[in-house]
Formats: structure tokens, C-alpha cells, sequence
């Protein structure tokens, strides 16, 4: 949710901005409201961007892509080339994509861009820079010719989990604890802000169970993530043979809500990793 506050489309900017105590009050607002809800500030206002930051936003911007070199417009100055990388560091707002998004709304049109001959490589990598996690690009048509650098980036862009390593026993005794290991790459640029939960599923063709994996997907930064410990096999587990699934799942519905890089989705959204065979002690 955008913190809406004064200004033109209450975003925040005008030639007519009130004091900043006065635009605290209204972000406050919004920061005492959403308890809950991710939030995102809007990005022209230097100390309110600060502020809305420092209390547990997100931020955004809403002139993605506008390439001029110059402006005499005051209140329309370049923005990619100047305004926006500087403002960057001055509002100390360059580690907050670690902890909430980072979302860019395009200028003008992505066509708009190549009416005007803009550089879209520069473009979408100032995006990933800045570790965006969602753009809005306004509805309006990709030009055909710069599809398939848009379907690239957009694979790069938030969080993109891929499963490289997957070891546990083949043969498992309902009631006892049994090793695993995996070893995961966030290949975007940025974590997930919800808490999702890793999980196991164990299937057989009459039963299943859920096993949750101990880990804070929220702290998985770019890179890699490994995981080495145990699992409880439940005690009531019947014997037999076992799909072994795995799946990040929303807390709220208890189903898979990511969909991850690798093979082997099913239908219901868990990943099929092999199998295994439960005994009974």
C-alpha cells in the first residue's frame, strides 16, 4: 500500500509542500494504521522518505525509465541521471530492500521509451540495482521487439528460489528423526517479505503428512541458503512407499504460494523430489 500523503496525486510532491512536521503527522498515520500491511514511501520528499523508511516502509518511485539528460523544470528534473541515484544515498535508503520492497512505476510508457530512443539495458539494470521487487509499467503494451528482455529481467527481479541440493534417507522409521540437507539459491535480487514457510510433504497414496523446515525465509538474501538438520518422521506414519514434495507455504491458507524455479511442479503446487520408503519400529 503506498503511503498517500499531499501533493499532486498524493504523492507527496508539489510546488506547495507543507512542512515536514506536517507531513509526519500524515505518514504517521499510515505507519499507526497498517500494522500488518506492507507499506511503501513515496520517494520525492527527501527527509519524509527518511522518516517513512526508518519506521518500517518500503519505498517507491514513479519515473522509471525517464532518460533525459537535463531538465529546466524544477519540478520535473531528470530523474534516472540525476535525481534519483543521488537521492538514493542522501535518504540512506540503500539496505532497505533487505528488509521491505522496493516497487518502480515506469515514466511516460515502456513505448514511450522506445518512441524516445532511451536505453533499455541501463534502464532495467538501475531496476535490479535497486533490488526492485514489482513494477508497475501502467497497463500499456511491451513494444514486441523488447519482449524477451523483459521476460529476462522479470526471472531476475524480486526473489527466485531454486532448489541445487536435496539429500535425505531412503529408507526412514516412523517416530525418529532423520538428517537432511539442502542447499537453496535466491537467484533474484531481493528476499520475500512475507513469512512463508519452507515444508516437506510425505505422500502415499492413502495419507499425507507436513513436515515444516525451521528457517526464516525472509532472511534469504540473494545468494545461496543451506539447510542442514533434522526432521521428525511422525510416529503414525504408516509403512509403505512416500512421495517426497517439497513447497514454501502461506501461512494463511496453508497451501504452496511460491512458484519456484525447478521442475517437478504438480498440480496442487508441490514439487516432486523423489521418494522413500517408511518402517514401522
Amino acid at each position: 500500500v503506498d503511503i498517500s500523503s499531499v501533493g499532486y496525486w498524493g504523492e507527496g510532491w508539489s510546488p506547495y509542500m507543507p512542512a515536514f512536521a506536517y507531513q509526519k503527522e500524515l505518514i504517521d498515520i499510515w505507519i499507526d494504521a497498517f500494522q500488518r500491511t506492507p507499506l511503501l514511501m513515496n520517494f520525492d520528499e527527501q527527509e519524509a522518505l527518511t522518516y517513512g523508511t526508518q519506521h518500517g516502509a518500503g519505498w517507491r518511485l514513479d519515473c522509471l525509465g525517464d532518460m533525459r539528460k537535463n531538465s529546466n523544470d524544477q519540478y520535473f528534473p531528470a530523474e534516472m541521471l540525476e535525481v534519483y541515484p543521488q537521492q538514493v544515498v542522501r535518504a540512506g535508503i540503500q539496505d532497505v530492500w533487505q528488509r521491505k520492497p522496493v516497487s518502480l512505476e515506469v515514466c511516460f510508457t515502456v513505448a514511450g521509451w522506445k518512441e524516445r530512443g532511451y536505453d533499455l539495458d541501463y534502464i532495467l539494470d538501475q531496476a535490479l540495482r535497486w533490488h526492485v521487487s514489482s513494477v508497475n509499467i501502467k497497463s500499456a503494451p511491451i513494444p514486441s521487439e523488447w519482449k524477451s528482455q523483459f521476460e529476462s529481467f522479470q526471472k531476475r527481479m524480486g526473489y527466485r528460489f531454486i532448489l541445487r541440493r536435496l539429500e535425505y534417507p531412503k529408507t526412514v522409521h516412523a517416530g525418529s528423526m532423520i538428517p537432511i540437507h539442502m542447499w537453496w539459491l535466491n537467484a533474484g535480487v531481493a528476499p520475500t517479505y512475507r513469512d512463508f514457510s519452507l515444508a516437506v510433504e510425505l505422500r502415499s497414496s492413502t495419507t499425507a503428512t507436513i513436515v515444516r523446515i525451521p528457517v526464516d525465509l525472509r532472511k534469504w538474501l540473494p545468494g545461496d541458503a543451506v539447510f542442514d538438520g533434522t526432521l521428525y518422521v511422525p510416529e503414525n506414519l504408516a509403512e509403505g512407499a512416500y512421495d517426497f514434495r517439497v513447497a514454501m507455504l502461506d501461512p494463511r491458507t496453508e497451501r504452496p504460494a511460491i512458484r519456484l524455479a525447478i521442475e517437478g511442479r504438480r498440480d496442487d503446487g508441490w514439487y516432486g523430489m523423489g521418494s522413500l520408503t517408511v518402517k514401522t519400529q
